[in-house]
């Protein structure tokens, strides 16, 4: 029993790779649409794919997903197949004015189906209507890798087998999937060959001082993710996407190294809003979700702590960023809590919002953030009885 579309995109995909077509990768910036449009691209170049763009949007100043400003780069490509990884399923106007803009539009996402479906030309989303795959919780990079495998067939040689199940393991953990089914298979595929890795980015990590210390392989991936995530954008290309793709032991050395430091000063950042927020919540006890946030919260740094805070006060938890006109916003609960249904209840107060049941984010107008956060204490209070 195939992924609904599966073969619908790989079919699509090998025909721009044959007729010479352009080709642009959309990705989110997090590790799971990193890994997923390393995956893609490796694929489609192993068979003379003409990538003319690798993309990865800019949450905090323009938005999740396939945004306007995206569009206004890309459309100088156009006409062109569009691939967007690890987004776009709630990206309704910004799909349709891609294909006026003469692009043909592939989703593959992960996210919850908000109602209906955009109008792009295929769309891989176990979550879809329709889709009898059993397995509804593969990372958006676990869907790219099964992509690939379609694609490729027998021509997936050995090495590149290990290479692209490497990256699928890595965004999967990351993205913090259940380790079931298809998931602990890719992850311990995966996390087989990844300390001898041929992958110079992830060799770095495996060999400086830091990673050296944790005693098994799971302790020093999690610490290399950690350090992937944190925020380093040169020329719109996130860290992570220049330390696992390229093939310079150099270049990955030198930004390893700079990461480091800035992870060090975003722990000891964080640490200090943590303690803000632990003493802020301690009057509202009685509330039956989190709410916090600021100014002075780092977009960057809003789903650790909405993760570290949900687990200790066993509560949603909604972190926002407060910007000129709007705030950004990121969500972590406890498992049998589903944020997105809570957002969709309330989003009449919302610009945006998406993403899964126990990890997700929203955009909303300060005028309406505290008419959203008591339509959310509503809901949760309701729920929970």
């Amino acid at each position: 029993m195939a992924l609904k579309n599966l073969d619908k995109a790989a079919a699509r995909l090998k025909e721009a790779v044959k007729k010479g077509e352009r080709i642009i990768l959309y990705g989110d910036a997090d590790l799971d649409g990193v890994c997923s449009a390393i995956i893609m691209q490796e694929t489609l170049k192993s068979l003379g794919g003409n990538i003319v763009r690798v993309y990865f949007p800019d949450r905090e100043n323009d938005g999740y997903g396939i945004t306007q400003k995206a569009l206004e780069e890309l459309k100088t490509f156009s006409p062109a197949l569009l691939c967007a990884m690890d987004l776009g399923i709630s990206n309704f106007k910004e799909i349709k004015e891609a294909k006026k803009l003469g692009f043909d539009v592939i989703l593959v996402d992960h996210h919850v189906v908000l109602g209906k479906l955009p109008d792009a030309d295929i769309i891989v989303d176990p979550k879809q209507d329709g889709d009898t795959y059993p397995f509804k919780e593969l990372a958006a990079c676990g869907l790219t890798f099964r992509l690939a495998e379609e694609i490729l067939g027998n021509k997936m040689s050995s090495a590149m087998r290990k290479s692209l199940v490497e990256l699928a393991a890595i965004g999967t953990i990351a993205d913090m999937m259940v380790r079931e089914q298809d998931n602990n298979e890719i992850i311990e595929e995966g996390m087989e060959t990844l300390e001898n890795s041929w992958r110079p980015g992830v060799r770095a990590f495996f060999g400086i001082q830091e990673l050296k210390k944790f005693p098994n392989i799971e302790s020093k991936l999690q610490k290399m993710i950690s350090i992937l995530n944190v925020r380093d954008v040169e020329d719109g290309y996130p860290a992570s996407f220049r330390i696992l793709s390229s093939d310079s032991e150099r270049e990955v050395t030198l930004i390893t190294e700079r990461l480091l430091e800035v992870h060090e000063l975003r722990r000891q950042q964080r640490d200090r809003l943590l303690a803000k927020v632990r003493n802020d919540i301690l009057e509202k006890k009685d509330e039956s979700i989190v709410f916090e946030g600021g100014e002075d919260f780092d977009y960057i740094l809003l789903g650790g702590l909405a993760s570290i805070i949900s687990q200790e006060e066993k509560k949603p938890t909604f972190m926002y960023r407060k910007m000129k006109e709007e705030c950004i916003g990121s969500v972590r609960a406890p498992s049998g809590q589903d944020t997105v249904e809570a957002m969709k209840h309330c989003k009449e107060y919302t610009i945006t919002y998406g993403g899964h049941p126990q990890a997700s984010g929203f955009r909303v107008e300060h005028k309406n953030l505290e008419k959203f956060k008591s339509c959310l204490i509503e809901y949760f209070k309701e729920q929970n009885g």
